[in-house]
């Protein structure tokens, strides 16, 4: 395998393991060095890899958007679907990662989360909009956003999913 073909499936292999681990821990305070020990690596494979750990949080973040429209199936797919999808227990880490991320790249709007906000914002409502005209689909996007916010804030799914389904059957 060509060096850089090998780099490429080192960093990949290393993403996806750096990924779990911030499921479970956030982004917040990640300090390399034990992230590269739970993961079986070193801080330097982890910097010649992803250049700094500025450039790993945003692969790291990018990986969570990519997380997040894939576990969606292709076409219109209606907001209490994606409601469902969100409030899937299983998703939990992945939508406490999206919330950190949405809200330091509001407060930090220069460092490696930079557009992470605005940038999901684009990918939802590019979903919402299969099956939703404008205004209704930033309406439901915002009613989805709340919903999730409050969902991570009290476990109360059952309440969180009848709210949903009185805006958006």
């Amino acid at each position: 395998m060509p060096r850089d073909a090998q780099g490429s499936a080192r960093r990949a292999e290393l993403l996806e393991k750096a990924y779990a681990y911030v499921l479970q821990h956030g982004l917040a305070g990640m300090s390399l060095r034990p992230l590269a020990e739970a993961i079986e690596t070193s801080p330097r494979v982890l910097l010649y890899l992803f250049g700094s750990k500025d450039g790993l949080v945003r692969a790291l973040l990018a990986r969570a958007r990519e997380a997040e429209l894939d576990g969606l199936p292709p076409g219109e797919v209606p907001v209490a679907a994606v409601w469902e999808w969100l409030a899937a227990p299983e998703h939990r880490g992945l939508l406490r990662l999206w919330v950190e991320g949405y809200a330091r790249s509001l407060v930090e709007p220069d460092g490696p989360w930079a557009g992470f906000a605005e940038a999901t914002v684009a990918d939802w409502l590019a979903v919402l909009r299969r099956t939703l005209t404008e205004p209704a689909a930033t309406a439901a996007l915002a009613l989805l956003r709340g919903a999730l916010l409050d969902l991570l804030a009290t476990g109360d799914r059952a309440r969180t999913t009848a709210a949903v389904q009185a805006f958006a059957p």
